[in-house]
């Protein structure tokens, strides 16, 4: 089923692709369309290839669910005049959100600028976010640093510096039960990509049901009920692409020559097979002899990218498709409640369905 672009606003990257189209007098409609919200916080640089990501991931895992997704930007977010353009062009704004219904929120993270997250310029329109979620969706997806920011606003569970960056590609074993994790095998590959991590034992201790884990790269996944919206948290991106890590690595070794860095950055793990990892340590070794922006040109990229593979694609897919599902599931049972509250009858202390 193609997804659906509200708003009439389609993107023109996303303009050829058949399965996506804006919203229109056909439009799917009724207890089993689910209406997302994407609010992308992504920093300019990665702001279209993120929509890209999600709505390929969405448009794979969503099968016969019709999908309607709008489209907002956070208030207080960093951009430069190109990126605000674009969501000028094709975005609506926060106050747009708070005055609507959605039956699902996607909201992605963005690259941090204080280390105290509170002291963010958007921490308090994504705080109003969080609490009008709560009320106003079935379900809300909080992706890397947006689910360190809510878990610090509901609980003041605080997130931890890490010694390097969680980088690569990391196996997870399900540590929790949960529909949401169905199908997917007892372990799971999922690409993280953060200087940061906020720790089981404190979201255990707040009520959270961790559900994938693993020692050398921490929590994966997690969740929680608030009000009537399952709250689900991931520190990692199953909505990556193939190429996303190799695009984060080759940006980090330019602000390593341009000495916006100290340190040359590692590797992604769990990522380049031996032919590509030889390569790029190839690179890095005339690198760290010759210190020089310009050396950027000979970067391997050409000769590693056809040896990238999506290795996670399949649990993503599986993940998103199992959220799809409770989606329509719980809103379902949300439009039933009324109408079996409509019929009841003091005098039996019965509640008969509406059919």
């Amino acid at each position: 089923m193609p997804l659906i672009i509200e708003g009439g606003r389609v993107l023109p990257r996303w303009a050829e692709k058949n399965s996506l189209r804006p919203a229109g007098v056909e439009s799917s409609r009724g207890a089993e369309c689910v209406r997302i919200a994407f609010i992308n916080n992504m920093p300019d640089a990665a702001l279209e290839d993120t929509e890209i990501q999600f709505f390929d991931l969405l448009d794979a895992a969503s099968g016969d669910i019709p999908v309607r997704l709008k489209l907002h930007s956070l208030t207080g977010v960093p951009r430069g005049e190109r990126g605000q353009q674009h969501l000028n062009s094709f975005y609506f704004g926060t106050d747009d959100l708070l005055n609507s219904r959605f039956d699902g929120v996607i909201m992605t993270g963005t690259e941090p600028r204080q280390p105290n997250l509170r002291n963010e310029p958007y921490w308090s329109s994504l705080t109003s976010v969080l609490d009008w979620a709560e009320g106003n969706t079935v379900s809300t997806i909080l992706s890397c640093l947006a689910a360190h920011a809510g878990v610090l606003y509901s609980d003041g569970i605080e997130r931890h510096p890490l010694s390097d960056k969680q980088f690569g590609v990391f196996d997870f074993a399900k540590v929790g039960n949960h529909p949401l994790t169905g199908g997917t095998g007892e372990r799971v590959r999922f690409p993280h990509s953060r200087w940061n991590e906020v720790q089981a034992e404190a979201l255990t201790a707040a009520g959270y049901l961790v559900l994938t884990q693993s020692v050398e790269g921490g929590v994966d996944s997690f969740m929680k009920k608030r009000k009537q919206s399952l709250f689900v948290h991931f520190q990692g991106h199953p909505e990556y692409g193939a190429q996303t890590l190799l695009k984060e690595y080759r940006r980090d070794i330019k602000r390593f020559l341009r000495g916006e860095r100290e340190t040359y950055p590692s590797m992604p793990k769990g990522y380049f097979d031996a032919a590509a990892t030889r390569l790029v340590n190839e690179f890095r070794d005339v690198v760290l002899s010759d210190r020089r922006e310009e050396l950027m040109e000979s970067f391997p990229e050409v000769a590693v990218i056809g040896s990238l593979q999506n290795t996670w694609r399949s649990s993503a897919m599986s993940i998103y498709r199992n959220w799809l599902q409770y989606v329509v599931t719980k809103k379902a049972d949300l439009a039933a409640f009324p109408a079996m509250a409509a019929v009841y009858h003091p005098t039996s202390r019965k509640r008969s369905a509406v059919r």
